[in-house]
């Protein structure tokens, strides 16, 4: 085929498989910004009236922003390649920093507000606020920093390495805790995961080409109000009084730049921020690996620039949670998605969160009905990341999910421990106790820990020890300023030794000797790499030829 029938080739941006596309990705951002609100108003008692009318418009138009940016990069893709089935790369809000900014920056700092600095809740609330705002700036002036060093870094790190990091996020956060809603209501939530699971992976077609996603919304949707009416247990209807506040007003309150001020009660959170959002360049970078495996080969810079300019609009728009690109590319690619889906998800949570229905939304979609299209995805992107991988690669894809599993254990546990109102210091048993340390060690920067592993076994694997010795030093300098392995509650970054005035940034000496510790190990582990390199490089090169060849 000549270049002029490639380039002519007609990029077919809007197929059949975009409604079961755009079901899955609005849902999955509906759900972020449900959970958004359920956490900040249910647990720590946020009045919902200003979470809905200040912070989930700004967070909407990361999403929309981020969205129509990732629309027109596809175009520029299919017209680069001459491809015709390009899928755009999908953009939502980042699910581990919604968890993470609510329970580690929004809340307390609401909590403070209200029981140390005796403010009204109203107040407590904008002084939230001005924070979150302040953390999601930063995190978007930090992507835009990153990104020109991106492509250098996919092309470094190993598919296992990439791929790995992203098997883990989709087993636990996007497959596995959802699991933890649709059980909490069997019925609807089991009949949605089946209609979900049985048509999108099995590929079997419902009556009428009925897309599975939207099948499962209205079926199990009514399912779950059959039960309300019978007054089941733990079947509740919404509430009937639930008052829209149509165009909210009060994010444009943002742009008044009021919040500037806040920022020497921001900067004690800027710790826990920061690692989120290096993050989600790291899931940035895998989910343009797993795009190109899948077929859609995108410029990583470009991909991350996009994330980082639609993190700093969102913030400076009043958002406070921040936008990745997601993981789900392949599962939407084999839904037969292409770019419509995501201009369509723009244009919905785009209105929703500005116009105000998102509050329809959040009272009347059942929470179990939803969820089983995130266990899809992770299921979906999981497969995908060893049908990627080289076989010999498949033991390091394992490997880097096992950090994954101490964040699901010790998410859990911590949550346990804070409804008594205690902490791992509070344990009476040492045994226990030092349990719960090690998982949140491990659990900390579980992202960054299943690269390293990943990318050190993989280049083991190829012979390249001084590749994996390289990986170990740098693994070893992270735990020592705590951005993977922190001993701190919050994940947050420390120096091991400094002056007592900089406070809680200093461990103190039982989590230096933890950190020292694993820094340690990381070190000792990069020298057996550099010794056992050398012995197969000078001393028997006839076995390195040989372990090479296989």
């Amino acid at each position: 085929m000549s270049d002029q029938t490639v380039n002519s080739t007609k990029y077919r941006w809007a197929r059949p498989g975009d409604i079961n596309a755009f079901f899955g990705l609005m849902l999955d951002n509906v759900t972020g910004l449900m959970f958004l609100v359920l956490l900040l108003t249910q647990i720590f008692g946020f009045p919902q009236e200003f979470v809905v009318s200040a912070m989930v418009p700004g967070t909407a138009l990361g999403v929309v922003i981020g969205d129509l940016a990732f629309f027109f990069l596809a175009f520029r893709l299919a017209k680069k390649t001459g491809s015709s089935d390009v899928t755009a790369m999908p953009l939502g809000l980042d699910t581990p920093s919604t968890f993470g900014f609510v329970f580690f920056i929004l809340g307390p700092s609401y909590a403070i507000g209200v029981s140390e600095l005796g403010l009204d809740s109203m107040a407590a609330a904008m002084r939230t606020w001005h924070i979150g705002i302040w953390c999601i700036v930063l995190s978007g002036i930090l992507k835009l920093v990153l990104a020109p060093m991106t492509n250098w870094i996919r092309r470094v790190v190993p598919r296992a390495g990439l791929l790995g990091s992203l098997a883990a996020i989709a087993l636990v956060l996007i497959s596995f805790m959802p699991l933890m809603h649709i059980f909490h209501n069997p019925l609807p939530g089991m009949f949605a995961l089946g209609l979900v699971l049985t048509s999108l992976i099995a590929k079997l077609p419902l009556p009428g080409r009925t897309p599975g996603t939207l099948a499962a919304l209205i079926v199990a949707g009514i399912i779950y109000y059959i039960m309300c009416f019978a007054e089941a247990p733990g079947y509740h209807l919404p509430s009937t009084d639930t008052a829209v506040n149509w165009f909210p007003t009060a994010w444009l309150d943002a742009w008044q730049f009021g919040w500037v001020s806040s920022f020497s009660d921001a900067l004690q959170y800027l710790p826990i921020a920061f690692p989120f959002a290096i993050g989600t360049v790291v899931g940035g970078i895998d989910c343009t690996e797993s795009a190109a495996a899948a077929g859609d080969d995108y410029h990583t810079p470009t991909v991350i620039a996009i994330e980082g300019i639609a993190t700093l609009l969102a913030g400076l728009s009043g958002g406070v949670i921040q936008t990745t690109p997601y993981i789900g590319h392949p599962a939407y690619k084999a839904m037969g998605g292409r770019a419509a889906y995501t201009l369509a998800t723009a244009l919905l949570i785009g209105t929703a969160g500005l116009i105000g229905y998102f509050q329809i939304l959040n009272a009347w979609i059942p929470v179990p009905v939803i969820m089983p299209i995130l266990v899809f995805i992770g299921v979906e992107i999981t497969a995908q990341s060893f049908q990627a991988t080289p076989k010999k690669h498949y033991a390091a894809v394992a490997v880097a999910c096992l950090p994954a599993l101490a964040f699901l254990a010790f998410n859990y546990s911590d949550q346990l421990m804070g409804d008594f109102g205690k902490t791992i210091s509070d344990v009476g048993n040492p045994e226990l106790a030092g349990n719960l340390q090690t998982l949140r060690m491990l659990s900390s920067g579980f992202i960054l820990t299943s690269l390293f592993w990943a990318w050190a076994l993989a280049a083991a694997i190829d012979r390249k020890l001084n590749v994996a010795a390289i990986v170990m030093v740098v693994a070893a300098i992270f735990t020592l300023f705590g951005v993977m392995h922190s001993p701190l509650p919050g994940n947050q970054l420390f120096v091991p030794l400094g002056p007592e005035s900089w406070g809680s940034m200093v461990l103190d000496e039982t989590n230096r000797r933890y950190v020292l510790e694993y820094a340690g190990g990381y070190a000792v582990c990069a020298l057996m790499y550099f010794a056992w390199g050398f012995y197969l490089q000078k001393c028997k090169p006839e076995v390195a030829t040989e372990q090479d060849a296989e």
